[in-house]
């Protein structure tokens, strides 16, 4: 049974989402501000967060922020704005998807459903092969990677990019190819979701993001992965 934390200072919306989520068959537990999302998270292994942009104290983002700090559990964030600007601003601190409210609490559920499917693929797999890439080996069952033996953390859709273009090598993803790919057909987000998500992986796995010899680009194509 997957273990949520949905965190909203609307206490009325809270008891919506917990009350649908449960009847789905998950464990839910809830909190009401920043801090407090930060505190459970530390202390619960969750297998998902939904977590508000705007929360008085520490807002979303912030939290969001901190425990990426210590945690790669999938995040998706609840926007009332509804701007580009504050879904790349969630995608650069660390968050994997994000609803904007209103929103039908169908889509909640359909896209919680759909990052904890992808999130879990590696765990339900048994085969316990790696996969190695000039520098970067990745374990599929523990779905972890390492960059010349040392340990990179990586959220669940980082993690999906990556092996993607890594399964793959010199082959061109366009940016629609890896939205549909990585984060589903379902998925009705802007192409620029992918760009922050490369440029975050660039910054974890590359020597020099300035000149990434690893994630490359394809100009007016896509993206693609380069063995050294």
């Amino acid at each position: 049974m997957a273990r949520i934390l949905v965190v909203d200072d609307e206490k009325v919306m809270v008891k919506g989402i917990r009350f649908n989520l449960e009847n789905d068959g998950y464990q839910v537990d809830v909190g009401y501000d920043g801090r407090e999302a930060v505190e459970l998270a530390r202390a619960t292994d969750y297998d998902l967060i939904i977590l508000d942009l705007m929360m008085p104290g520490l807002d979303g983002l912030e939290a969001c922020m901190e425990i990426r700090t210590f945690s790669t559990v999938p995040i998706i964030m609840l926007t009332a704005r509804g701007e580009d600007t504050d879904k790349l601003l969630g995608f650069e601190y660390g968050a994997d998807d994000y609803i904007t409210k209103p929103f039908n609490i169908l889509e909640v559920k359909a896209r919680v459903k759909a990052l904890l499917r992808r999130a879990s693929t590696g765990r339900k797999e048994e085969r316990r092969d790696r996969l190695t890439r000039g520098p970067l080996s990745m374990d599929m069952a523990s779905r972890t990677l390492w960059k010349d033996g040392e340990a990179v953390e990586l959220t669940a859709r980082e993690f999906d990019l990556l092996e993607l273009l890594m399964k793959n090598p010199d082959r061109v993803y366009s940016r629609e190819q890896l939205l549909n790919l990585v984060w589903g057909y379902e998925y009705t987000g802007e192409y620029r979701t992918v760009d922050v998500h490369i440029r975050r992986l660039r910054e974890k796995v590359e020597d020099d993001p300035a000149e990434p010899r690893l994630i490359r680009t394809k100009w007016g194509v896509g993206y693609y992965f380069k063995e050294r």
